[in-house]
């Protein structure tokens, strides 16, 4: 199938003898120079919060990234500020490559999601706008993105998935913000996680609340043919029929491959839960 284009996202290259070291190091996942469908990695804060995130593979010699538009910038800064004196350059291809989709391709966090491409401009001229397919296909499986379904510094990594979809590696050394998440995996305290919200009015708009009885439990992220995916207070939903958005009722209904149940409470709200 011909691919499309998902101009949400910018094209990054990363190369030079220390590229792989100096990923493996900041990044979340266990960035390695081999082929495949690639990796899923997230650059996090201090204090574990998702500032980028998005997929990596080598092509070339070369580390492929693509990023959110939105944050491309604060990234490739951030990475300078790292970088200090290795042997490396990063590049943005905003100008002579596209990011883009297909569903033929293959995606390393599951099947169904097709795969991510990343061509010259020129090769992508007659591809059309591929976001809201994308989209369909990604909340289907019922994974979120920076931007379109969360705000930077908003999100650790265990509220969108990546710790079950391979996107953080627990056996690696130290990476930023790597003592929270470790401690968040280990001590069994993660307390949202990505739920699939259906049955959504149309016109329904991003980041509404998503109530059970009187209580928030989460927002939902940029809706798709009425499914969106929100990060959800798992311990907020002893019953997951009694979902409202905007006061209408909704479904929700955990991913295929989650591990996780509604109405879990987290390790340290058992002996106190929270109000």
């Amino acid at each position: 199938m011909p691919s499309m284009l998902r101009p949400s996202r910018l094209p990054l290259r990363i190369a030079g003898p220390d590229a792989p070291k100096f990923l493996f190091d900041v990044l979340t996942a266990r960035i390695r120079p081999e082929p495949g469908p690639g990796f899923w990695w997230a650059l996090l804060s201090p204090q574990g919060k998702i500032q980028a995130e998005g997929l990596c593979s080598w092509v070339d010699d070369a580390f492929m990234l693509d990023v959110a538009t939105g944050v491309a910038d604060a990234f490739i800064r951030k990475l300078g500020l790292y970088k200090l004196r290795a042997a490396l350059e990063i590049k943005s291809l905003a100008d002579s490559h596209v990011v883009g989709w297909s569903r033929d391709g293959l995606d390393p966090r599951g099947a169904g999601l097709g795969g991510r491409v990343i061509a010259p401009r020129a090769e992508a001229a007659d591809w059309a706008d591929g976001e809201a397919a994308f989209r369909a296909a990604r909340l289907a499986f019922g994974l979120m993105e920076l931007g379109p379904d969360f705000a930077p510094d908003s999100a650790f990594p265990h509220d969108i998935g990546m710790d079950v979809l391979g996107g953080v590696d627990f056996n690696k050394g130290c990476y930023i913000g790597q003592e929270v998440v470790s401690r968040m995996q280990h001590r069994g305290t993660a307390r949202r996680r990505p739920v699939l919200v259906e049955g959504l009015p149309h016109g329904t708009a991003a980041f509404a609340p998503v109530m059970v009885g009187t209580r928030e439990a989460g927002t939902i992220g940029t809706p798709e043919g009425g499914i969106a995916v929100a990060s959800i207070r798992l311990d907020r939903v002893p019953d997951a029929g009694a979902a409202t958005v905007a006061g209408q009722p909704v479904r929700l209904r955990l991913p295929d491959w989650a591990p996780y149940r509604f109405g879990e409470t987290p390790v340290e709200d058992e002996a106190s839960p929270t109000p």
